[in-house]
Parts: C-alpha cells; structure tokens; sequence
C-alpha cells in the first residue's frame, strides 16, 4: 500500500482528510458514527433533514471542532434556487457550529440550475467566514468540468464509479490546474456494482463494496469517496479495503470489465 492511500489533502483547500467520508443516508445509527471518528474518519456530509448525522456529530463538534470537516448544502429546486443563506443558518444550528467547511449546492442536474447569482452568493458566504469553502454537487459532467476548469468552486461533488467513468474524460482532466477538492458518491452505483448483471456468467465473480471504493479511491483525481454504511459492520468492512491500498492492474481490469456489463444492463438509469 502507498504510504498515503487513506489520507491526502482536500484539493486546493489544503484540508488534510480521511479518504472515505461518511455519510448517514441509510441511518448506520450513533455508534457507527462514533466507530467512524474512533478509525480517523473526519470528512462528514449531512443534508439538512439528516438528523441522524447532525445529532450525533454536534456533541463531538463541541469539544473538537478542528478535527473535523462538515460538508452541507442547500438542495436545488426544480423552480428558481434555495435560499442559501436561510440554509446556510440553519445548518449552523443544527450542527451547534460557528462555521461549515464545506458547503455545497446540491443536486444541479443542468447548468441552468445554478445561475451566477447563485454562486455570487455562495462566494460572498465565502468571504463572510461562516463557510469555508464552497461548492456544488452536479450530475452534469460537462458543466462540472466546466466550473472546475473556471476556478470559482472550491470543491466538487460528482458521481464516479466502475460503471459510470465518464468523469475520467468530462471532469478530471480540467481539475488539474485548479485543483478543486473532488468527493465522489454511488461508489457501488446504488449496489449495482454489488449484484450479478444481465449475461454476467452464474458463476462470474462479482466486486465487493470494499473494491468499489477502492477503485474509486484508486484515481488519484478523487479525493474523497462518499460511504454510506446501513451499519458499524459494513463501515469497518469498507474501512479495512481503503487499507488494503489501490488495486491491481488486474482487479481494477476486472472492476471496468464488470463495470461495463453493469453499465449496459440498465442504461436508462445512467
């Protein structure tokens, strides 16, 4: 394993940070995100109804605040945009802290859903102090190399998996001068990536989520790979594959071929 395959820097933001992040969208429970802080995990996203998360980080907040790194946002509307700052407030509440690391627009399914007045506003959150570091979660890969390529952004959040590589092409290759923070989510592609596909042989090997994350994490481009465990044993399980390092030729060969097979099965969910 290369020294540093668990740990890197957050892009141009200079945050130091835990290659897999947690997130509590299947509600893994308090304990897993205890057991998630005890194994050096400090990269927590939260949206604004995930209770979950934001009870059982504010306590830990509390005392040490520095060892952390919230990310948040404000969720796109299909009319107009959220009122960031009325968001941006009430996620400080929620998680009983003076400011947010990062905090994202979420959702932009197309480039018309986050006007310049709403990234304005976003840098003046900026400037401000109570935010960090900005950015946007897009399933627009054009416009997500477009805007990490324009510089604005401190951080992106995008869909990258063994089944959904067009990031390899649409978005890495314009980060390299920027340097935008890139944290990627699906790394199983909603556990398609989990399951035997359409033709795939009966007796065809088939990734663990553990290789999931690994080949995500295995594209020095990615940052951060989003997990989101249903429970403390399936967090350690993720956990203990991050420390195993980045794949093999072989086994990342494998991760695409499979990838592909997953891929053109349920094209209309791509």
């Amino acid at each position: 394993m290369t020294p540093d395959f668990s740990h890197t820097t957050l892009g141009r933001t200079g945050i130091p940070v835990h290659r897999l992040g947690l997130s509590a969208s299947y509600r893994p429970g308090p304990r897993a995100v205890a057991r998630a802080v005890e194994r050096g995990v400090n990269y927590f996203f939260g949206y604004g109804f995930d209770s979950q998360m934001t009870k059982s980080l504010r306590p830990l907040l509390a005392g040490n605040r520095e060892k952390f790194v919230v990310a948040t946002g404000a969720y796109n509307l299909v009319v107009g945009y959220p009122d960031l700052r009325r968001s941006l407030e009430k996620r400080l509440r929620q998680f009983g802290t003076d400011y947010i690391d990062i905090f994202l627009f979420l959702g932009v399914m197309k480039p018309k859903e986050f006007p310049l007045r709403a990234r304005d506003e976003l840098y003046r959150m900026r400037e401000e102090g109570k935010v960090r570091f900005v950015g946007m979660s897009c399933h627009h890969r054009i416009f997500a190399g477009e805007m990490a390529d324009e510089g604005g952004l401190d951080a992106l959040m995008i869909r990258y998996n063994a089944a959904h590589r067009g990031a390899e092409v649409d978005i890495f290759p314009r980060c390299a001068g920027r340097n935008p923070g890139i944290v990627s989510y699906t790394a199983t592609r909603w556990t398609y990536l989990l399951r035997r596909p359409k033709l795939w042989p009966r007796e065809g090997r088939i990734p663990t989520a553990g290789e999931c994350y690994r080949f995500v994490l295995s594209n020095p481009s990615v940052h951060v790979a989003l997990t989101a465990p249903k429970n403390v044993r399936e967090l350690d399980e993720n956990l203990d594959a991050i420390e195993r390092g980045p794949l093999t030729e072989d086994d990342a060969k494998f991760m695409r071929t499979f990838g592909d097979a997953v891929h053109h099965t349920k094209k209309w969910f791509m």
